[in-house]
C-alpha cells in the first residue's frame, strides 16, 4: 500500500505557480533576465563572450539572492531592512544606566552643607568690612 509523506509544519508549504516556482521566485528571476541578458548583448562585442557573460551573471546574482534565500520564514529584503534599521538607524550601544536615589541624596546633603559654609563665610566677611562692626559686638554682649 503506498502512502504520501504529510509536513507537519504547513506554514513553510509555499503556493507554486509554475515550474514549481512561487510568484516571487518568478518576478525575480524575470528582472535578473531583463537586467542581465541586454548587458550582455551590449558587451559582447566591446569585451568579448567570457567578460560579457561574467558581467551578466555579476548582475543577475542579487536577483537569485532575492529570490532564494530565506532565513526563518523572513525574505532576503526584509532581512536587510532589519540589518539596516539596527546597524544605521538605530543607537548603537545601549548602556543600561540605573538612578542611585542614595548617591542623590548624599550629594543633595553635601550640597547643602557646602552652601551652609559659604553663607556663613559670605556673612563673616560682610561682617568684617562693616566698619561699625564694633558696635554691634557690644550691643551682642548685652
Amino acid at each position: 500500500m503506498a502512502y504520501v509523506p504529510v509536513p507537519k509544519d504547513f506554514s513553510k508549504i509555499k503556493t507554486k505557480l509554475a515550474l514549481n516556482l512561487t510568484k516571487r521566485q518568478i518576478i525575480c528571476f524575470s528582472l535578473a533576465g531583463i537586467c542581465g541578458v541586454p548587458i550582455y548583448l551590449l558587451t559582447k562585442a566591446g569585451l568579448g563572450t567570457d567578460v560579457a557573460a561574467t558581467l551578466m551573471i555579476i548582475v543577475m546574482l542579487p536577483f537569485f539572492f532575492f529570490a532564494m534565500y530565506e532565513k526563518d520564514g523572513f525574505p532576503a529584503e526584509k532581512i536587510l531592512l532589519h540589518i539596516i534599521r539596527q546597524k544605521f538607524l538605530r543607537p548603537g550601544i545601549r548602556v543600561y544606566r540605573s538612578q542611585n536615589l542614595y548617591d542623590r541624596i548624599i550629594e543633595y546633603d553635601k550640597l547643602e552643607k557646602e552652601g551652609a559654609w559659604l553663607e556663613k563665610k559670605a556673612k563673616e566677611a560682610r561682617e568684617a568690612r562693616n566698619p561699625f562692626h564694633f558696635l554691634k559686638k557690644a550691643d551682642r554682649k548685652k
